[in-house]
């Protein structure tokens, strides 16, 4: 078939290299920029809640208590006397007709601080000072959340103040603002992810020191935890005895048992304090110590009857020996975790065991102030007379406590480290 020279110019135009042009992108519409609520609105929303989640169980405590009272008690009453124990969980002391009332319910305590924490989580996400974006914003959420709860404290002691209780105003105001502005900072800056990477930046013989302190701290307060509730159990006869001589509904015996249970973590940290050494007064003129128990008259409570009647004896000395243990068990959790990923030739290098025996040394003072703190926090009064002093004694508890822990703590490691160092040689 003839071919034309149209066909020929056709095919060449075919065959000839094309350029791809370029796709015309639809342009991206704005980001919308993201809402923030203003900081005044989101630390009294969050805060208030907060208030109100921990007032809550106080209010209900309070009402089934006074069933105990065959008058009964109005809705006012109930309310006042509910703001003025949650106050008392805050530190803030009651005034009544026999003296001051300061021993706080450390279960409301510790409610208390976990929703104010939250609530500086909340206001610091609310106003977008999250994920490290700068100290200022996360610092001023947490302050917000403290000055609205300083108002609240201020609102609550004017209106529990009537018919024989008086709260100081200023007291609660700077209690509750201090406390709140604690709490809510922490919960803040860990929202800002400021606590991590503080903690990061920590040298590492610190940040295991401390590590291990509160590991130790937490294994005494959970001993002394198991104390009390084992003391309780064996004489749960006569806690059942004290709670049946109210003669009360089921309503009434609710009510006692519910406050017993918010006094829970204060009758730990009184064990706790038992083990170490110290022991604990309920009054003045009195001792519970392993060697001396010297008790006067106390309060009506089932919780109560699981006290030591007489100074420990027998194989039950050897209770003494758990802060001991708790220590070596620290201990030997810092050396395993400092082993672990440490090479062969470091393990017993200067440098090892610098590390390990100041880690020690750290973790000691670090118990110590825990326990210290726990034993002051769990103590107060009950009025001017008899009961005027209760609790452990804070300063022996922190001193001793940092004795056991360093001394335990670094042994178990020292023993840990050499025990492991051996065996993964010959391995």
């Amino acid at each position: 078939m003839p071919s034309f020279p149209e066909d020929d110019a056709d095919l060449q135009l075919a065959n000839r290299e094309t350029v791809r042009l370029p796709v015309q992108r639809r342009p991206r519409p704005a980001a919308k920029p993201t809402r923030r609520a203003p900081l005044a609105l989101a630390a009294t929303v969050t805060t208030v809640w907060a208030a109100l989640v921990s007032l809550a169980p106080m209010l209900v405590v309070v009402a089934l208590v006074h069933a105990l009272d065959s008058s009964g008690a109005s809705t006012g009453v109930v309310a006042r006397l509910g703001l003025a124990a949650w106050l008392l969980a805050h530190g803030v002391p009651i005034e009544v007709g026999f003296g001051p009332i300061a021993l706080a319910p450390l279960a409301l305590t510790a409610l208390a601080v976990w929703r104010v924490y939250r609530a500086g989580v909340h206001t610091a996400r609310a106003i977008g000072a999250r994920r490290g974006r700068g100290t200022l914003p996360a610092v001023r959420a947490g302050l917000a959340v403290g000055l609205v709860y300083g108002l609240l404290g201020a609102l609550s002691a004017a209106i529990a103040s009537h018919g024989g209780v008086h709260i100081s105003l200023v007291r609660a105001t700077l209690t509750l603002f201090l406390f709140g502005a604690a709490a809510g900072l922490m919960g803040a800056l860990a929202e800002a992810r400021l606590l991590a990477r503080l903690v990061v930046a920590m040298p590492r013989t610190l940040r295991d020191g401390v590590r291990t302190g509160i590991v130790a701290a937490l294994l005494i307060l959970g001993a002394g935890a198991a104390l009390a509730g084992m003391a309780v159990a064996i004489h749960g006869g006569d806690a059942s005895q004290i709670l049946h001589d109210y003669r009360t509904g089921v309503t009434g015996q609710i009510g006692l048992t519910l406050v017993c249970a918010l006094f829970g973590p204060n009758l730990a940290i009184w064990a706790a304090s038992y083990l170490v050494g110290p022991g604990f007064v309920l009054g003045t003129g009195t001792a519970v110590t392993a060697a001396e128990v010297k008790l006067g008259p106390l309060p009506a409570l089932p919780v109560l009857a699981g006290l030591p009647s007489h100074p420990l004896s027998g194989w039950f000395t050897l209770l003494l020996g758990v802060p001991v243990a708790a220590a070596l068990m620290a201990g030997w959790l810092l050396a395993r975790r400092a082993l672990r990923n440490a090479p062969p030739e470091g393990l017993d290098s200067r440098d090892g065991w610098t590390r390990l025996l100041a880690s020690s040394a750290v973790a000691g003072p670090v118990a110590g102030a825990l326990l210290g703190l726990a034993g002051l926090a769990s103590g107060g009064s009950l009025g001017n007379q008899h009961l005027a002093v209760i609790g452990p004694h804070a300063g022996m508890v922190a001193l001793i406590a940092t004795m056991v822990v360093t001394i335990g703590t670094a042994l178990a490691a020292s023993a840990t480290k050499i025990f492991l160092g051996v065996r993964r040689s010959r391995s």
